[in-house]
């Protein structure tokens, strides 16, 4: 990982009853190659690397190919956190591994915290941190999920907190310093041996033993430098301590961290490789907007011509959409893994239930089946993907909607699907249909589909259990209250669990218009029938039956693959006051009706949701929200309010004959005498042709991406001499030290990036008056180009270079400037070996209508001037006009 807290193969082919000549003609009758589904991995079977360096199952020769999460809920701060929280571990890690075996995860890596189970010699203790690691295998194997172990991590035990106390030789051993220090290289070999040799107190077998734990990675991120015979002795050393324990099954390295010292490794007697991939940075402090998938267009591999390299497998042990909610990243990335022939891959990192709601793990990873349903749901998308996609199989550049295989992935649309004659699966509300209703047996989704009409914001599941019989799980509505990727804590939910009665129609094959419904886990004892193919549910686990079905052969403890039907977990409903969650526009048009919409959680279907809307010092209008759902609600301002100046609005919910105001959850309406609150939403109403801002500096430092690219610079806020904030983008100096990273000489020095697209939509009608982009900036002596990039939302890039001076001035940049070129993918993409540009096809003119992200781009001095000023670039604002 990048930042200061730890980072970081499916088995047989399904089987055919037709011969291979039939398989054959049916696929030309498709008129097109598909490629083979692969059923669940072995149970018992152990791997072996054939010839040509691939990964393969003892006795069935399959291809590996497994995808799943990394779960860290045995160590560090999630172990912490839950004894908080007064959760007990243990039945922690019994919800999660349910979760993600409803995610169809086949595979689990986690690096072991050996600071928390050894001593400084290496000797491992036999502590809780050991037991509860034993106990997630454990369920892991009940769940038929194969596991990779990293056994050295590296890290201190305290992220996001201060460390706390830790035994461990990696206490007093950093990171950069333990493969060559002697005493740190004789601790790490006597915890491999003791760790591999370590006898699962559950399972009752050896680490090094365990047909489910398939391989092991040496150690977590290791950071090297020259020379490289120092990198070569110790991971001689560390291999040659497993193996004298015995072990016998794949040992892998990680080549992706330490490209300096990329020989050493690539020589090295290790069985296979690493990567990890963080397309989109971390830790940028807000959630990203606009088109990511360019960013997961391709993973070239700098070594794929090296024959050291491409005669070993390799695995991705890390991979996060880091601060994206978007559901699209998963699958996308999940074939870029395939195309680049890796065989594994898990997501970093899963957040246990217990913490979700607060997402104070990683504050920018966010992944949990209740929390986060679509991006869940995408996971389980993606996990498909890569065990659909051939490995080395090659895909065409990034379109405006990626459709391939079985899956669609679409910005536009906002969804991700699988749609294969037995399975259907999608993000969000789709108008796809099924291929073949009548073949389905699964359906996984979120909002409505022709399969489901659902108005909740939860996952559910479908599963069928015989003709006319079926499965069904629904999770209660998760609904976003705050950022999840800003600041966290404990104390503060970013997403809120309500309990809500939604309507549900299902619409499949042999089911019918008055089906039954029987809840099956513990403590749902509803029995219903629908009319016209609708009923009423609660979040629980049902049998939904044609009518005249019998289904008593179908109890809770009736298996269904890995779980039992009637296993259900979900979080119990926050326990907070009515909550409304709204974020006022920009701008609004003047003489144009707005719709403003806002989130309501914890109101009831009985309650009435109010805008009340004032031009100000003007005439008040109240006026009713329409109840879109139960967690949503809009209400139209009607143009005599919208006339140039600006408008307030609070929205009132009224429960019971009282009434809340917001913002601020005030008792009382904003119409009464004696409301005394000051709190409201207020939005300027603005002029045809009156300019649209892009970027504020002095306003939106929390909703944009600034910073240097790959050590060439770095951003701050300072002011000019008439006190106004400006955003500066300024040079590093040269790098000093033998050892001192050198910035990629291609890349720019530093950027900003702000995404404006909402702000666009509410322009809509008067966006073909714009003629330019202007921008108040200045640009300091000796500091290289200044580019201007325009980003639709297909992701076609138009450029313009921008002439400066050292005085803060106005510069004028007429639209017709932009030319079709490349976005930068910023924030950069790590590793460094990824691409940093990016390039779309598009219309020749810049369609300003469909354009959502700014980039100002700084590029590095070719001669930086001496001194301690380093050249810079200071921005106030750029607008459209």
């Amino acid at each position: 990982m990048l930042y200061s807290f730890p980072a970081f193969l499916a088995g047989t082919w399904r089987r055919m009853s037709l011969t291979v000549s039939l398989v054959l003609a049916f696929l030309l009758t498709l008129g097109a190659s598909q490629a083979k589904a692969q059923s669940p991995p072995p149970a018992k079977a152990d791997v072996y690397i054939d010839k040509a360096g691939v990964l393969r199952w003892q006795g069935s020769k399959q291809e590996v190919a497994l995808f799943g999460v990394n779960y860290t809920a045995p160590f560090a701060y999630s172990y912490r956190a839950h004894q908080k929280l007064g959760v007990k571990l243990e039945q922690a890690i019994d919800q999660d591994v349910y979760h993600l075996s409803r995610l169809g995860i086949d595979a689990f890596r986690l690096h072991v915290w050996d600071v928390e189970i050894t001593d400084t010699l290496g000797n491992l203790l036999a502590n809780e941190h050991l037991r509860l690691l034993d106990y997630l295998i454990q369920q892991l194997k009940q769940r038929h999920i194969k596991i990779v172990l990293t056994p050295i991590a590296y890290w201190g035990n305290g992220y996001p907190e201060q460390d706390t106390l830790m035994t461990g030789f990696s206490s007093i051993y950093p990171k950069g310093r333990a493969y060559n220090n002697p005493r740190a290289i004789k601790a790490q070999e006597n915890y491999l041996t003791q760790f591999l040799n370590h006898r699962n107190q559950y399972t009752g077998q050896l680490n090094r033993e365990d047909p489910d734990i398939i391989a092991y990675e040496v150690c977590n991120e290791p950071h090297y430098r020259q020379p490289e015979s120092e990198v070569t002795t110790f991971i001689q050393r560390m291999v040659q301590a497993m193996r004298a324990t015995g072990y016998r099954k794949p040992i892998f390295y990680n080549l992706a961290e330490s490209p300096s010292v990329s020989n050493a490794i690539l020589s090295s007697p290790v069985d296979g490789f690493t990567f990890q991939w963080y397309p989109s940075g971390l830790v940028n402090g807000h959630t990203l907007r606009g088109n990511p998938l360019p960013y997961v267009n391709q993973y070239p591999i700098p070594y794929r011509q090296d024959s050291r390299f491409t005669s070993k497998p390799r695995l991705v042990y890390e991979f996060e959409s880091a601060d994206i909610l978007q559901p699209l990243m998963y699958p996308m990335m999940a074939r870029s893994f395939r195309a680049a022939g890796f065989q594994w891959a898990t997501q970093f990192a899963y957040d246990p239930l217990a913490l979700a709601y607060a997402n104070t793990e990683y504050q920018t990873h966010y992944l949990n089946l209740a929390y986060t349903p679509a991006k869940a749901i995408s996971l389980l998308i993606a996990g498909k993907v890569f065990r659909q996609v051939k490995r080395n199989q090659q895909f065409p550049a990034f379109p405006a909607d990626s459709v391939f295989n079985d899956f669609r992935v679409s910005y536009r649309a906002g969804v991700s699907e699988l749609n294969t004659p037995e399975e259907f699966f999608y993000t969000g509300t789709t108008t796809s249909k099924p291929r073949k209703p009548t073949a389905l047996r699964r359906v996984a989704g979120t909002g409505s589909s022709a399969v489901v009409r659902y108005e909740g914001t939860g996952a559910y599941f479908l599963d069928r259990l015989a003709p006319g019989i079926w499965r069904f799980e629904v999770m209660p509505d998760a609904i976003a209250v705050r950022d999840p990727f800003a600041t966290t804590s404990l104390r503060q939910p970013v997403t809120r669990i309500v309990w809500n009665t939604q309507r549900l129609r299902l619409t499949l094959p042999g089911l019918g218009n008055d089906f039954a419904v029987r809840g099956l886990n513990e403590g749902n004892s509803l029995q219903a029938q629908a009319a016209d193919g609708t009923v009423r549910l609660r979040p629980g686990v049902y049998v939904v039956a044609a009518r005249g079905k019998n289904t008593t052969a179908f109890t809770a403890q009736t298996t269904l693959g890995a779980i039992k039907l009637g296993e259900f977990v979900a979080p119990s409903p926050t326990q907070l006051p009515v909550q409304v969650i709204h974020t006022a526009p920009v701008q609004v048009q003047a003489g144009q009706p707005v719709t403003l919409r806002a989130t309501v959680a914890g109101a009831e279907a009985a309650d009435s949701v109010l805008l009340v809307a004032q031009h100000f010092y003007g005439q008040t209008r109240t006026l009713p929200m329409r109840r879109l759902t139960l967690t949503s609600a809009e209400a139209t301002v009607p143009t005599d309010l919208l006339y140039p100046g600006l408008l307030r609005y609070w929205v009132v919910v009224k429960h019971n004959g009282r009434n809340t105001t917001f913002p601020g959850s005030f008792a009382g309406s904003p119409r009464d005498w004696d409301y005394a609150p000051r709190e409201h939403w207020e939005v300027p109403i603005v002029a045809t042709g009156t300019a649209l801002p892009l970027f504020r500096a002095a306003q939106d430092q929390a909703q944009v991406e600034a910073g240097g690219i790959t050590g060439g610079g770095w951003a701050d806020y300072v002011t000019g001499n008439d006190g106004q904030l400006a955003l500066r983008l300024r040079q590093s100096p040269p790098p000093t030290g033998d050892n001192a990273p050198t910035p990629d000489p291609a890349a720019p020095a530093a950027f900003l990036r702000a995404y404006f697209g909402d702000r666009l939509a509410t322009r809509t009608p008067d966006a073909s008056n714009f003629r330019e982009v202007v921008m108040r900036a200045r640009r300091g002596a000796g500091a290289g180009r200044v580019r201007l990039v325009l980003i639709t939302r297909d992701a076609a890039a138009y450029v313009a270079d921008v002439e400066l001076s050292g005085e803060m001035q106005e510069i004028r940049v007429p639209l017709t400037v932009f030319r079709l070129g490349s976005q930068e993918l910023l924030p950069r993409p790590y590793p460094g070996f990824l691409p940093l540009t990016f390039q779309a096809p598009g219309p020749a003119a810049l369609p300003l209508a469909q354009a959502e992200v700014l980039q100002v781009v700084l590029d590095r001095a070719t001669a930086a001037p001496a001194g301690a000023e380093r050249p810079f670039l200071d921005i106030e604002s750029v607008y459209l006009r």
